[in-house]
């Protein structure tokens, strides 16, 4: 049996390109559920596949597609059943082994989360992996102590799909939520999600001095370089903040200073490889807390025909809140 796939090779020169083809299902890598998918979502990583940057894919030809949801077809593992709604992020899927942008999927019972019945497929990848990294660095902030009142939360890259998240699951929990961004047009919006304060990118600008007056008592960053650092700076004695991302880069110019005259903790999140408990938890938080009627006007929906011209916005900054993706044309 065939499906629909955007099917992505590199040639003799270096160059990546992507299609859309018809493949036969045994082309499909090896795994013990066959997933039919219905949505796929697109993220920072998935830019990079399709633009051929970062050296993420191990082999080509290759489908990309970080995380997908969809309904199980055939499964010889007894954990799923036909019919079955299922969702997929994280475990190198996209990158080493083929993911979402595509009908069907083979993959790795182990890597699979059921779905909550309060979510739908369409649903799950609204939220995908910027929704599931998300709520895991919510959850750090609250590990570390940090309850609303205790001050003002930083958001960086809030106009982003792990920010914007971000920004509506602080609010919801009663947190006081500084969005910060670089595109003015996005106040509305990041208010409506529940912002307190929407702030540029100013906030955080360079500052040759080791230590700031404190701001907030906590942050969820998502562009990690040179902003990062600066908002170490100002961070409340012990204050936390939870880094996902590094749009702006992976490093900068760091100092102990913050750390030992304020005890301050600075959190990875790493949603790839959670647990499947720790995934569990949070889809099933996810399907209480999170608000989809409010979050609507941040989600935008394509085809597998336009995901080259998604990859080139993404990278360059031009992307509100989430896209997902309907592989079935």
């Amino acid at each position: 049996m065939s499906f629909r796939a955007l099917f992505t090779d590199k040639g003799a020169s270096g160059s990546v390109a992507s299609r859309i083809t018809e493949l036969d299902e045994a082309r499909l890598p090896e795994g013990n559920v066959l997933v039919g998918i219905d949505w796929a979502g697109f993220n920072y990583k998935d830019g990079m596949v399709l633009s051929g940057i970062g050296g993420l894919v191990r082999d080509y030809p290759h489908v990309g597609g970080v995380d997908f949801a969809g309904r199980v077809i055939e499964s010889t593992d007894g954990r799923y059943h036909p019919g079955q709604a299922v969702v997929l992020t994280g475990w190198r899927v996209g990158e080493w082994h083929w993911g979402g942008f595509s009908t069907r999927a083979r993959v790795n019972a182990d890597w699979l989360v059921p779905l909550p019945r309060e979510i739908s497929t369409r649903s799950a990848m609204v939220l995908g992996t910027a929704g599931l990294t998300a709520m895991l660095a919510v959850n750090r902030l609250k590990s570390e102590g940090i309850k609303p009142g205790d001050g003002d939360i930083l958001v960086t890259g809030a106009g982003g799909g792990v920010g914007s998240m971000a920004v509506l699951l602080l609010a919801r929990l009663g947190y006081k939520v500084h969005a910060m961004t670089g595109r003015a047009d996005l106040a509305d919006d990041l208010r409506a999600l529940g912002a307190t304060e929407v702030v540029g990118r100013e906030v955080l600008e360079p500052s040759s001095k080791k230590l700031l007056g404190t701001r907030w008592i906590g942050a969820v960053d998502s562009v990690g370089g040179a902003p990062l650092g600066e908002m170490l700076k100002q961070i409340h004695t012990g204050g936390c903040v939870a880094a996902v991302g590094l749009a702006a880069g992976d490093g900068w110019d760091a100092s102990v200073i913050p750390f030992i005259l304020r005890g301050i903790t600075l959190a990875g999140i790493d949603s790839v490889m959670q647990p499947f408990e720790a995934r569990m938890a949070a889809w099933d938080r996810l399907s209480t807390l999170f608000g989809f009627s409010v979050y609507e006007r941040m989600v935008r929906e394509v085809g597998l025909e336009d995901l080259v011209d998604v990859s080139r916005d993404i990278l360059a900054g031009k992307i509100k809140g989430r896209v997902i993706v309907s592989p079935k044309g």
